[in-house]
């Protein structure tokens, strides 16, 4: 039996890759905490289901996590076999997800597919 966990890349432009940068600049328990829900989803790939995950649109799901702080969300696609790219991260401040973020990950997702 094969390696059953998938992969996580970050998306990348110019080698920086803002959703690392972005999960740096997080304090230290709300990082620690979206990085324990990237795990579960490099676990549990696409059985992961709410509250942790929650279809947007056109093939972007987000990565859901709150704390005492904020609500946190980082927003993906499933690309290729078993290989996730985590394209935006953001501190979700109103009841929807902003339709800006949802415009950059859907941007930083073309740019991914285009490149082959």
């Amino acid at each position: 039996m094969g390696n059953t966990e998938w992969e996580i890349n970050f998306f990348k432009h110019n080698n920086k890759s803002p959703v690392e940068d972005w999960l740096n600049d997080l304090p230290v328990y709300a990082r620690s905490k979206m990085l324990r829900h990237i795990e579960l989803l490099k676990k549990n790939g696409l059985s992961l289901k709410e509250p942790f995950v929650k279809y947007v649109k056109n093939k972007i799901y987000e990565l859901r996590m709150r704390d005492k702080a904020g609500i946190y969300r980082i927003l993906y696609f499933a690309h290729k076999e078993k290989t996730f790219v985590l394209l935006h991260g953001f501190v979700k401040k109103t009841n929807k997800t902003p339709d800006e973020a949802i415009k950059i990950a859907e941007n930083r997702m073309k740019e991914i597919i285009n490149k082959k």
